[in-house]
């Protein structure tokens, strides 16, 4: 079995690894998108942060990796309802995927050799109960992109193409990663995603001379640098299994907080509210604190909402740099 790097070794890039594991407590925030150099990290740590996470139980042979038999989709025939723990699936999501690739279309080869017409299953379908990573995400279609969207806000894929009619479960968390040398997205796809990171290459040379050293160690003695990190990898996925069970409490001040900031920051729509409210609770449940704070809002603000403010071209500042300040004078 192949382990892939652990997600508490990594160096840095503390922000986007807050992301990640507000996105694991609550699959509901929309995903992640983290923009940056390239080989800072980016599908290493999804990679990592799917591994943390305790297996799934799943029916064997269900496409869509559903919990109980009862679950399954009807087109799915299952035969043999046995329950098996498999690792949390990570599905890449390839730059020339087809739309039939992604959300799934008639099976051809069913069609000509038994003459019936049966579903084959997508991409979404593997990813239903884990992650999606689309690298280069900015390179990707419009409408894909679209689809994907809809779809993770939704939690369940439609297909209604060639004479089928088809739904079932597809709820993961959406990872989009891209260079921004490369080309930007839209504003309209930005404002979907829940999160967004922007990363860059260390700058302070023990920041990477340590990169250097772990990574080595890793490559040299795998199975010796799991184990030393095997303790900070559990505190971890403690830690974010404890937190999906707690029920953490938003007054009336902090939704106002959320709206004065989003007002503030001349934020389209609602969507800028409802993400930093599920931000803030996921990272409040994080620290096993049973209510939302100020000091929580503070904290995901740059998360939730960098993406999501409107090009001012006398503002010469950074969006992170716009967000802290506009914070800073909304919530003193």
């Amino acid at each position: 079995m192949t382990h892939p790097f652990p997600f508490s070794a990594i160096v840095g890039q503390n922000a986007m690894k807050q992301a990640m594991i507000l996105t694991a407590i609550d699959p509901g925030i929309g995903g992640v998108l983290v923009f940056g150099d390239r080989g800072t990290g980016k599908s290493t740590a999804v990679r990592a942060l799917a591994a943390l996470l305790p297996p799934i139980e799943q029916v064997e042979g269900c496409p869509v990796n559903s919990a109980a038999l009862d679950q399954c989709p009807d087109w799915a025939e299952i035969v043999k309802p046995d329950i098996v723990e498999r690792p949390t699936p990570v599905v890449d999501l390839p730059l020339g995927a087809t739309e039939d690739r992604v959300v799934g279309a008639l099976d051809i080869e069913r069609a000509l050799t038994r003459g019936e017409k049966a579903f084959e299953p997508g991409l979404l379908a593997r990813a239903n109960r884990g992650y999606l990573y689309i690298d280069e995400v900015n390179l990707l279609e419009d409408h894909i992109v679209d689809l994907l969207l809809d779809v993770a806000q939704s939690g369940e894929n439609v297909v209604e193409r060639e004479g089928l009619s088809i739904r079932h479960p597809a709820k993961f968390v959406l990872v989009g990663s891209g260079n921004p040398e490369e080309g930007e997205l839209r504003p309209q796809l930005l404002d979907r995603f829940g999160l967004s990171v922007e990363v860059s290459s260390p700058t302070d040379i023990t920041d990477r001379v340590e990169v250097i050293r772990r990574r080595d160690a890793f490559d040299t003695d795998r199975m010796a640098f799991m184990t030393k990190w095997a303790g900070e990898e559990t505190r971890i996925r403690d830690r974010i299994l404890a937190a999906r069970k707690i029920d953490v409490k938003a007054s009336d001040k902090i939704l106002r907080d959320c709206a004065e900031l989003c007002i503030a920051l001349g934020s389209d729509g609602l969507r800028g509210e409802l993400t930093l409210l599920r931000a803030a609770r996921a990272l409040a449940a994080y620290r096993g604190h049973g209510r939302v704070t100020r000091k929580h809002l503070r904290d995901v603000a740059p998360l939730a909402l960098s993406h999501r403010l409107r090009r001012d071209p006398l503002d010469e500042a950074g969006s992170g740099a716009r967000v802290a300040r506009i914070v800073d004078s909304v919530l003193g």
